[in-house]
């Protein structure tokens, strides 16, 4: 619902399901009606994974009557008993007069009640950084996660470097994670008092895990593998108000729109230019999301209210594009981001997550590292299913196409131990004396039963964005599908003899290195040089294991 001044005094009616609940007023409910309430305020809770946002002065249908102070204190009251019941902690998000037949004043309440759902450690909300190079990607994640403003020439970023040679050109080459946590009552927990990573994890009921992703065109595909394979909620796209949509952005903007991830924008650098200049960045963004092929709202926040607003509008509908202007080195508007991202509901709803937690087992492996007496360590994202330690699991396929049992020994998220890890979850999971040579990037561990199929040919739609001359059979591309990164070669174009760009067709294609686990319907991306396409797996011809080397042509 839209808190701004201009709107009439009737808001949208309450939703079923969803974490928001209208409520009138909460005074001196009977025994009965609290137990009710509560048993309300549970459900929404857990439609809203751990959060919920209460509007009081509001009737079920989207009136907005208001109350006056005594009642108003006196429900929040209430409220405050019902949260304790369950367990849960409530802030204020904001209040609003509002206009009724009445000479006293009377006022909404907007609030948001954050509960850690039993299940899990925290609420866990990904978002995958991308914007140009040099547009200050790292310097703004350094200056939220370890909570002090930057010095101009990049010391906030130092901290998130991974390689030497990232600290020598300040230039991001490989994927890194930065964590920033909230606490059941909204504070920033960070690295400000040289807190730990496993401190973070335990003080915080809200983690937002950030995907710092290399702007470079040179790194374009770590880009694109990090938006395939981590799965991201949604993405940040970075713009430097003083170069305005340069050099990578615009590829970046077409990347989260092929692959469907919702994106906000952060105009940075706003204290190195004139006030002129960021607006002028501003309508030049604008301009672009209306265009045709974006079909965004562009929604500017320059206060509070827009950043309460922005959070709830941008989870319910995915043409919302919020705007934020700030600075890393001043701070200026790095609090309305904060807000934003501390009220930001988690983008799928619990039923969602139900549905693919009674699958079986699927967990993708996107890094694989050797840890001293631990052993074999890999990262990813578990797609379905549910994984404890313990588990026996099958991991491949592997060149000849097999896949290997193994035991999942340990498991972390934010490196803080973990038991029990459910679909849509990222995590590490520590395979003991597993050798390591076996695997690579792209590999899926799933249950046994699950019989998986592997394929080295398979058929996708396909939509091409461009291509300097024409696309036809024999041509080599880049596939991307999820966590599988593979280069594969043009088979057959069914019903044409060659492609140019904006044009669809459903084109069969052959893995050149390997066979790989692909899914019908699976998103994909292919790129060479300056050709780029994006489709949908429409088929794939299934190989048993030992047919594989003769099917790659080994």
């Amino acid at each position: 619902m839209d808190f701004s001044r201009s709107e009439p005094l009737q808001g949208s009616p309450e939703a079923e399901d969803g974490n928001i609940e209208y409520k009138l007023k909460l005074v001196n409910p009977s025994q009965y009606r609290f137990e009710h309430l509560v048993t309300q305020m549970k459900w929404r809770l857990q439609e809203g994974r751990g959060e919920a946002v209460y509007q009081i002065g509001v009737e079920d249908n989207g009136l907005l009557v208001g109350l006056a102070e005594e009642e108003m204190r006196a429900s929040l009251k209430t409220l405050h008993r019902m949260a304790e019941k369950v367990g849960a902690d409530i802030t204020v998000l904001r209040e609003r007069e509002v206009d009724y037949d009445s000479d006293t004043p009377r006022k909404i309440t907007e609030v948001l009640v954050r509960k850690v759902p039993d299940n899990q450690q925290f609420l866990d909300l990904r978002v995958a950084v991308l914007g140009n190079v040099d547009s200050g990607k790292s310097t703004l994640l350094g200056v939220l996660t370890q909570g002090e403003l930057d010095n101009g020439r990049g010391r906030a970023r130092l901290n998130l470097f991974r390689h030497l040679h990232e600290i020598q050109s300040g230039r991001t080459s490989s994927i890194s994670f930065e964590i920033l946590g909230f606490n059941s009552k909204g504070e920033v927990v960070n690295y400000s008092d040289s807190r730990t990573a496993e401190e973070i994890c335990e003080s915080s009921s809200k983690m937002i895990t950030f995907i710092d992703l290399a702007g470079h065109h040179k790194y374009l595909h770590t880009t694109i593998f990090g938006l395939t394979s981590y799965c991201p909620d949604c993405a940040l796209l970075l713009v430097s108000a003083n170069t305005g949509i340069a050099g990578t952005t615009r590829e970046h903007l077409g990347l989260a729109l092929a692959l469907k991830v919702p994106f906000f924008i952060v105009v940075s650098k706003v204290d190195l230019c004139a006030k002129t200049t960021v607006e002028r960045t501003v309508r030049q963004l604008e301009r672009v999301l209306k265009q045709p092929g974006c079909h965004k709202v562009p929604m500017l926040v320059t206060s509070e209210d827009d950043a309460v607003t922005a959070a709830q509008q941008f989870a319910q509908s995915p043409n919302i594009t919020p705007i934020f202007t700030l600075s890393s080195v001043s701070g200026e508007s790095l609090d309305l981001l904060k807000v934003f991202l501390n009220i930001l509901p988690p983008l799928t709803n619990s039923k969602e997550q139900e549905e693919l937690m009674q699958q079986l087992t699927e967990f993708q492996v996107d890094e694989i590292y050797t840890v001293p007496e631990v052993g074999t360590v890999v990262g990813g994202t578990l797609s379905s299913g549910i994984c404890r330690e313990g588990d026996q699991l099958v991991v491949g396929p592997t060149d000849d196409g097999c896949f290997l049992e193994l035991r999942v020994c340990s498991i972390q998220r934010n490196r803080s131990a973990c038991r029990v890890l459910r679909a849509g979850q990222a995590a590490t999971l520590a395979l003991g004396d597993f050798d390591r040579s076996l695997l690579r990037k792209g590999m899926v561990m799933v249950s046994p039963e699950m019989n998986p199929t592997i394929c080295s040919v398979f058929e996708a739609e396909i939509v091409l964005l461009f291509h300097a001359t024409t696309f036809r059979r024999g041509f080599q591309v880049t596939v991307h599908v999820g966590n599988v990164r593979q280069t594969a070669v043009v088979e057959k174009i069914h019903a044409k003899d060659k492609l140019r760009t904006g044009e669809k067709a459903v084109v069969r294609f052959r893995f050149l290195k390997h066979p790989e686990y692909l899914k019908v319907g699976a998103k994909l991306l292919f790129r060479e040089g300056v050709t780029k396409g994006i489709g949908h797996v429409t088929d794939v011809q299934a190989i048993a294991a030992g047919e594989a080397q003769a099917n790659m042509g080994f």
